[in-house]
């Protein structure tokens, strides 16, 4: 990748969070910490990585993602605007009443989300059925999963994992948001996940650890994720980050995880991430 195109991606990013701060602050009410965090992914995802049309959302053969962390549909949102499935100003409308822009992703009324979820646990479950029944059919579909780390508490996850594993589900690649933050503190103190990344090589996954800031690093993620399809292993990347990175006041802290800003916030947010924008 160039740094031109590098560049480009960290735009999109930027942009992906302006439009998490609009939406929330337009709503007051939803979750933007765990939203700020997963821009860089998302922007690689839907700008790099993953075969969609926003003219043709329903393709039969695009690949999919499902966002099981549903909470975090701000950030969600934000990218397929960004990407074009919908006007980036209906970011605004985010949990009006009449609004197709709910608090969780709706796969009937949202274009470019394919499976609707918020209760956690149960996304990565549907992303393995997705992800197996792509190989019955004998297609390359790639199927992606995001988890939330405090979400990785539900007993589901490792239900979902142990389905996944057993069926040799390896053209599933599913990714831990891992911030260490969730709504009532860390993650250590709410119940804490010892090391995630040998419980799951332990449920038969392949794992990869990446900085989910840096776009070298999640480039290189996605690639050695891919090389191993065909192997019989789904995949897991363990992507470090920082709840509510680009934002100083919000960054690292589990108080910004379903709280939203004032009008005073916003702007202050807005600011920042226009400078960041000049920077680049």
């Amino acid at each position: 990748m160039t740094n031109a195109e590098k560049l480009t991606l960290a735009k999109h990013a930027c942009h992906i969070r302006m439009g998490v701060i609009e939406g929330t602050h337009s709503a007051k009410c939803g979750h933007p910490g765990g939203s700020l965090d997963i821009a860089e992914v998302l922007s690689y995802l839907y700008f790099v990585e993953m075969n969609v049309d926003p003219k043709a959302p329903k393709a039969p053969d695009r690949d999919r993602l499902v966002l099981s962390k549903g909470h975090a549909a701000p950030g969600l949102y934000a990218a397929l605007a960004e990407r074009g499935f919908f006007p980036v100003e209906d970011l605004k409308t985010l949990r009006k009443i009449g609004s197709y822009l709910q608090g969780h992703p709706n796969m009937n009324s949202v274009p470019g989300v394919d499976m609707s979820t918020g209760s956690l646990g149960q996304g990565i479950s549907a992303a393995a059925g997705m992800a197996l029944g792509a190989k019955h059919l004998g297609k390359d579909t790639k199927v992606f999963a995001l988890v939330g780390d405090g979400e990785s508490q539900e007993g589901q996850i490792w239900e979902a994992a142990m389905f996944a594993a057993h069926h040799k589900a390896d053209n599933l690649i599913a990714m831990t948001d891992w911030n260490g933050q969730q709504i009532d503190g860390t993650t250590e103190d709410v119940a804490g996940l010892g090391d995630l990344e040998a419980k799951w090589k332990a449920f038969g996954w392949e794992v990869i650890i990446a900085d989910g800031h840096d776009m070298d690093k999640i480039l290189e993620a996605f690639a050695q994720a891919k090389a191993g399809v065909g192997n019989g292993k789904p995949k897991m990347i363990l992507f470090k980050t920082e709840m509510g990175h680009g934002v100083d006041f919000m960054a690292g802290t589990h108080k910004w995880h379903g709280s939203v800003p004032s009008e005073e916030q916003c702007q202050n947010a807005l600011s920042q991430l226009e400078e960041t924008l000049g920077d680049f």
